[in-house]
């Protein structure tokens, strides 16, 4: 079984050279790596070529057009059996095509996904915000684990799809945001057989600030209503609970500033603001505990749960904005 690997590449020379040192060090050998420049103003050719004598890799530079049509430009030019999309910014355990391999042939799967994890070297930001994407109190316990909800998505940070897949579906229509979960969504609609390879994980690490990550989670939740216009009956329960996270807790903020400004002397108020402080201190006591059982950390568990404040109002806010803009006023 032979396999390509795609990289699409945006001004991450430095994450490039890290990701291509891991893949120097794989244990299952047939392989290529086809890097795709998407317009960078800081192309990565020469890191790329310091590879030439130790991977058999090939870069190609295009125009900017996003990095689902990125991934796309490598997929035609890939020789493998099957293909492999990383992100950039990830560092690959030396195991991992190995356990892609073993997965295919016993699960038969025509496409697959794989979780991510922090890697030791790290920062405490990373960690913390790696915590957030997989917990099961943030949105991140849908991701990349064996109890997902539903029907599993494969996430582009770590996703692979056979020649044939590629061949039917022509690869991804999205060319950026939520483009990964539209062409899941599509491959499971034709049919094919999607799964999780649960051993093939990949150490993942996201943005390096909590502002990158805000930003990002914005966009993930602007994302989920842009997957609801095209697969309506894909929108769950779950995907909305950020959204009515903030609105709870932008209630309760209101809600304390006029029970202290009336001095408590609003009936009923006071006893229903205790009852919403109280849950949402239980909401952050166990979520500090299930990040510290996790991390065995101390500062990276109180990173975890800045992180997951973090995730959740962003993600809620970025599908309350693009609900209320596309549906409801349907800009």
């Amino acid at each position: 079984m032979f396999f390509s690997i795609v990289i699409p590449l945006y001004n991450r020379p430095l994450e490039i050279d890290e990701l291509l040192k891991s893949l120097t060090q794989q244990q299952y050998a047939p392989f290529e790596v086809i890097v795709v420049e998407d317009g960078s103003s800081k192309p990565a050719k020469h890191v790329v070529e310091g590879y030439h004598n130790r991977l058999d890799i090939h870069y190609y530079q295009k125009k900017n057009e996003g990095q689902g049509l990125a991934r796309n430009f490598g997929f035609a030019r890939a020789k493998g059996d099957y293909f492999i999309v990383f992100d950039s910014d990830i560092i690959v355990p030396e195991d991992y095509l190995y356990h892609v391999a073993v997965g295919i042939q016993r699960d038969r799967w025509d496409a697959f996904g794989g979780p991510d994890a922090a890697h030791p070297s790290f920062t405490n930001i990373q960690k913390a915000i790696s915590y957030s994407m997989t917990s099961p109190f943030t949105t991140g316990g849908i991701r990349g684990n064996k109890q997902h909800v539903g029907q599993f998505h494969p996430r582009s940070f770590n996703m692979g799809i056979s020649r044939e897949v590629y061949e039917q579906t022509q690869g991804f229509k999205l060319s950026r945001r939520s483009e990964d979960i539209e062409f899941s969504i599509r491959m499971i609609q034709r049919g094919y057989r999607v799964g999780l390879i649960p051993e093939a994980f990949v150490y993942h690490k996201r943005r390096v600030t909590f502002g990158q990550f805000f930003k990002q989670t914005y966009g993930f939740g602007k994302g989920r209503i842009d997957i609801y216009k095209l697969f309506p009956n894909e929108l769950k329960l779950i995907h909305a609970l950020p959204a009515l996270f903030v609105v709870g807790l932008a209630g309760l903020m209101l809600l304390n500033l006029l029970n202290w400004g009336s001095g408590g002397q609003i009936p009923g108020l006071p006893i229903l603001c205790g009852i919403g402080n109280i849950i949402l201190l239980i909401y952050t006591l166990l979520l500090a505990l299930h990040a510290w059982l996790n991390t065995k950390r101390i500062r990276v568990a109180g990173l975890g749960i800045v992180a997951a404040y973090i995730q959740l109002i962003a993600y809620g806010l970025g599908f309350l904005s693009s609900f209320m803009n596309q549906i409801v006023w349907k800009k």
